[in-house]
């Protein structure tokens, strides 16, 4: 069975004030010009279709001419909800969309309740695992404690047992919208960590064929049998090294992967960082590639120069992002609070700053639980305020 994989569509998306929905608009062209020509035989959707729980109406309505299409194509499509969509929104009209091949998978109570789709060489059950708050779920799925590991446990063994009582040789498909342990990933995710834990293991997903992830924005392959599709489209500047790509997978007789290669996406413009002084910048040849990028440029002059942004645009059009990061000695104490502050998550810069308060005393266990539990609960809430719950 070959199947194409894809994910975090994130329609409705601006990439630094610029609109992307024609260029989101061409990605889904390609998609389905892709299914025709590569007689995909399933479309698989590892969520974040939307940008926002609510999402802009013009969004809504090129996310309906996409399912109109790929309906019009005869070939399934299996779509989960991730971290950024509202499951509930997301999910309506579902049950009349399935009747038409196109299967919404926003529930984790269906978790285990596959899409079942077949081939000469039998039955393929593909099994929908939408992002999984684990406090908004853990009793929904019986999870044994809370975090991302013990829900997607909890979903996945009911994955497993369903599976378990099909008949011998059915292969298996699982969509899930998580942060791999492994996976690289950029500036443009949405953090989702939980007791300061975000990666959960490949491991949890053992005992299936495939594993379609969503989420992170690089298409990557954590193992063969579980892979990252990444964005369509570049959605932040650390994303100027990714090739964006769809994976498209043949899924052999005995559930092994016969072939797995990764289709290009449309590119709108290239991205590109430049950093350096500002004359440097407008002087130097090599940088002449650059003048049709969008750009975002470092200026490391150690005084601010005057109007470098319509200094640089002269040159560079198409410059979006200007950051300012002059040249200091290593003794400069911005420097030193810098590298402090750098790769730092918000609970490590949150117990930093009580051992700084207290002269080098750290927060104790029960004082870090107090932060952890803080931390969760402002996310839990934005989760929940963004679902319209």
């Amino acid at each position: 069975m070959r199947l194409l994989h894809t994910s975090d569509w994130h329609l409705g998306r601006s990439f630094h004030r610029v609109a992307l929905l024609d260029a989101q608009a061409a990605f889904l062209d390609h998609l389905v010009a892709t299914v025709r020509e590569r007689e995909a035989d399933a479309v698989l959707v590892a969520g974040d279709v939307y940008d926002r729980a609510v999402p802009p109406l013009a969004a809504v309505e090129l996310f309906d001419t996409a399912l109109h299409r790929l309906a019009d194509a005869g070939v399934p499509t299996v779509m989960i909800s991730g971290n950024h969509d509202s499951a509930r929104r997301l999910g309506v009209g579902a049950g009349l969309l399935d009747h038409a091949g196109v299967h919404l998978r926003t529930d984790p109570a269906g978790a285990g309740t596959p899409v079942v789709l077949a081939d000469r060489h039998g039955d393929v059950a593909l099994y929908g695992l939408p992002y999984l708050e684990p406090a908004l779920v853990r009793e929904q799925l019986g999870a044994a404690r809370s975090g991302h590991e013990a829900v997607l446990t909890a979903a996945m063994d009911r994955v497993r047992a369903d599976l378990a009582a099909r008949p011998a040789g059915t292969r298996s498909v699982v969509l899930a919208h998580a942060f791999v342990a492994g996976g690289e990933p950029s500036d443009s995710e949405r953090d989702i960590t939980v007791g300061g834990v975000a990666a959960v293991p490949a491991g949890v997903f053992d005992g299936v064929d495939y594993v379609a992830l969503g989420h992170l924005h690089g298409s990557q392959t954590v193992t063969p049998r579980v892979r990252y599709s990444g964005s369509p489209l570049a959605y932040s500047f650390s994303e100027t090294t990714h090739r964006k790509t769809m994976w498209l997978i043949d899924l052999g007789a005995d559930g092994a992967i016969d072939t797995a290669e990764r289709i290009d996406c449309p590119v709108p413009r290239p991205l590109a960082r430049v950093r350096g002084r500002l004359d440097d910048l407008l002087a130097d040849p090599d940088l002449t590639r650059h003048e049709d990028s969008w750009v975002e440029a470092t200026l490391t002059d150690p005084a601010r120069p005057a109007d470098p942004m319509a200094r640089l645009t002269a040159r560079f059009p198409h410059t979006l992002h200007l950051v300012f990061d002059p040249d200091r000695t290593d003794d400069d104490p911005l420097v030193s609070y810098a590298t402090r502050l750098r790769d730092r998550s918000d609970q490590q810069i949150a117990e930093d700053f009580v051992a700084h308060v207290r002269g080098g005393a750290g927060p104790d266990d029960a004082e870090r639980a107090v932060l952890t539990a803080a931390f969760d609960d402002v996310r839990v809430d934005t989760a929940e305020r963004e679902a319209g719950r």
